[in-house]
């Protein structure tokens, strides 16, 4: 019961995610999203998956959002350059209901049958073996993610480094100084 709460949490505020007009408010309902997949994690026995969504997504990534949009100087509240045309959010609305039928009819597919055993002491998304798998077969695609995160940090500071007058005024000519 607990999950299927948490899975309507998750997809109402990803929906609202991409349907406001403030970006604010997008990272915000960004949060909620992933704080709720960290929920459906814990509920699934993955600790260390869920804290690690806490911790790299709903503490980095976001934090990282919000940044690049205080950085650059993008429009905080409602945007007018946000709204799309009726058009293009019906083909957007029948893109992701096709996508979601295919998802869950392969999902459904591939885990007919399957149970999951809870009982025992089975070590199957130990942290262990997720770092193994992340910093063993998975580390060039690790690094090079985290190359990627900086890159978009360094590019938000550099776009944010311009003057904000056209005409600074030199430090030895201002009165009072």
């Amino acid at each position: 019961m607990l999950f299927a709460l948490l899975g309507v949490v998750a997809v109402g505020s990803g929906v609202l995610v991409v349907t406001t007009r403030h970006l604010v408010h997008a990272a915000l309902w960004l949060v909620l999203t992933l704080g709720a997949v960290a929920g459906c994690f814990l509920l699934l026995s993955a600790e260390f998956v869920a804290w690690v969504q806490v911790l790299i997504y709903v503490g980095a990534v976001v934090v990282l959002l919000l940044f690049g949009l205080m950085l650059t100087r993008a429009p905080i509240g409602a945007s007018d350059e946000l709204d799309s045309s009726r058009g293009q959010q019906v083909a957007a609305a029948v893109t992701a209901a096709a996508v979601a039928g295919v998802l869950v009819a392969s999902l459904v597919d591939s885990f007919r049958g399957a149970r999951i055993d809870l009982s025992g002491d089975h070590v199957a998304g130990s942290a262990r073996q997720a770092g193994e798998a992340i910093f063993g077969s998975w580390v060039l695609p690790f690094e090079v993610l985290s190359l990627l995160l900086l890159a978009a940090l360094v590019g938000a500071i550099v776009l944010s480094r311009r003057d904000i007058s056209p005409d600074p005024v030199p430090l030895d000519t201002r009165s009072g100084d």
